[in-house]
């Protein structure tokens, strides 16, 4: 039903990657800041400009939200939308440390219906279309099937990581490990690399769209800890609660632990 779309979004994902690709070992990533503690570098720009090209190309009556195009309110009366970043952990980019991705959705009515999350340094692909499973590297996963915390992993920020917010949950999970990239972690979660990932910062919409498909199509949730689903495509793009990502029965677990 969004084969097209998938394949768009893989396509486009892989060839922003090489642009990205071009400019990380350059030691001039000409970094700029949007505000406090919020970087942007010309491989953020160039990606953008090359995914809105290629995506409006092959379907131009969709809608467009991306955190490095300035939104427009006509995205609101569409019914479909592609929500993009076109680097997504711009911090550990510029730092060197290869926890970074390209990650693209296409919404409908709000509910993502494809997701393609690509990190061009580890070639790591996950992609997912609704109702046709998620993909890692061209192979079908499945989501984790452990039901207790003690013996799961969970994937963090690396700066809720740094600033010792996870410390107080050690004895509750079997591994909390940090790593860049929001949607990175999210594809990790989909593709059972991890058995949970959890953030307790605000997040974006383009931070999480389409890890939220890629994690639900391997037969996960994605939800904020109040068990509220995310809808996309809002006038207000960021989500304020706690969100994690799992297993049914594990996100019980870790919503009650959190709340």
């Amino acid at each position: 039903m969004f084969g097209e779309e998938l394949i768009a979004g893989k396509v486009a994902a892989r060839n922003a990657g090489k642009i990205l690709m071009k400019y990380f070992s350059d030691a001039d990533k000409q970094v700029k800041y949007k505000s406090f503690n919020n970087p942007v570098t010309i491989a953020d720009h160039e990606a953008d400009q090359y995914i809105a090209d290629f995506i409006g190309g092959e379907f131009p009556d969709d809608g467009w939200l991306s955190e490095e195009t300035v939104d427009t309110p006509d995205r609101l009366k569409k019914s479909r939308v592609w929500i993009v970043d076109p680097l997504d952990g711009t911090k550990e980019f510029i730092e060197g440390v290869p926890h970074f991705s390209v990650s693209i959705a296409l919404v409908e009515d709000g509910y993502p219906v494809v997701g393609v999350i690509y990190n061009p340094y580890t070639k790591e692909m996950f992609s997912a279309e609704k109702n046709k499973g998620t993909s890692f590297n061209g192979s079908k996963v499945m989501i984790s099937q452990k039901e207790k915390l003690n013996d799961s992993s969970i994937t963090v920020s690396r700066s809720e990581y740094r600033k010792k917010l996870w410390e107080v949950y050690n004895d509750d999970f079997g591994l909390i490990e940090p790593v860049g990239s929001v949607a990175y972690k999210l594809g990790l979660v989909g593709a059972n690399k991890y058995d949970i990932f959890s953030t307790l910062a605000p997040k974006n919409e383009w931070d999480i769209c389409a890890g939220d498909c890629i994690v639900r199509e391997a037969g996960g949730l994605v939800k904020t800890i109040n068990n509220k689903n995310i809808i996309y495509n809002q006038k207000k793009t960021l989500v304020t609660d706690p969100i994690i990502a799992t297993n049914s029965i594990l996100f019980n677990s870790v919503s009650d632990l959190l709340y």
